[in-house]
């Protein structure tokens, strides 16, 4: 009931009050990425989104047009600080999470909820074990109880424990202690590259 009544609700309505930051940015954003290296303005990721639905998930365009897609050991996504693929404001962007302001979109039409488990790509999902599709039971999220309680900076399947747990036991409160703690971890820029010394390698969703 709350997650599919009121939980929508909430998003449908967060995300109409977001437009504006959204076009602002756009305005302010749009032509750096452009002018780095005269490409396109979003990247349209695929992703796999509630009930195994692939949707596009759209974000600021971060690396350089064309760049190769480079898996770490454990099948996600590779993603460092100094990353050579990354364009300059694509840099800025990652650090800031400004690159996933786009999915705002995703939420009005009913593919994303503001909060849930960050979506993984089709051949991250193929990879999961035991219960961890169980991600997919609830729509994929801007930000999540992973996204704030280690990021990027723990083991992709430590992610997607985290994200099983999040699904057993998602509520308003929870949502509202994610919501809030989001903005400290934007803020402070934690968890937002694989650390040096791990063998993990994932990019920012």
């Amino acid at each position: 009931m709350y997650d599919r009544c009121v939980k929508r609700l909430l998003d449908i309505v967060l995300s109409l009050i977001a437009l504006p930051f959204l076009a602002l940015e756009f305005i302010i954003v749009a032509p750096l990425i452009f002018l780095e290296d005269k490409g396109s303005i979003f990247y349209n990721a695929p992703r796999v989104g509630r009930g195994g639905k692939q949707f596009k998930m759209y974000k600021f365009r971060s690396m350089r047009m064309n760049a190769p897609d480079i898996k770490a050991a454990d099948g996600s996504t590779f993603n460092s600080a100094d990353d050579p693929r990354q364009t300059r404001i694509g840099a800025f962007l990652r650090r800031t999470s400004l690159d996933e302001l786009p999915q705002i979109i995703n939420v009005l039409k009913g593919e994303m909820s503001l909060i849930g488990p960050r979506p993984d790509l089709q051949e991250e999902a193929e990879l999961y074990v035991g219960e961890e599709s169980r991600k997919l039971e609830l729509r994929p999220g801007i930000t999540g109880y992973a996204q704030v309680y280690g990021r990027n900076a723990i083991p992709w399947h430590d992610r997607l424990a985290l994200d099983v747990d999040y699904v057993k036991q998602q509520s308003f409160l929870l949502d509202l202690r994610i919501f809030f703690k989001t903005f400290a971890v934007v803020f402070a820029q934690e968890g937002v590259y694989v650390e040096p010394d791990e063998d993990s390698e994932e990019s920012s969703r």
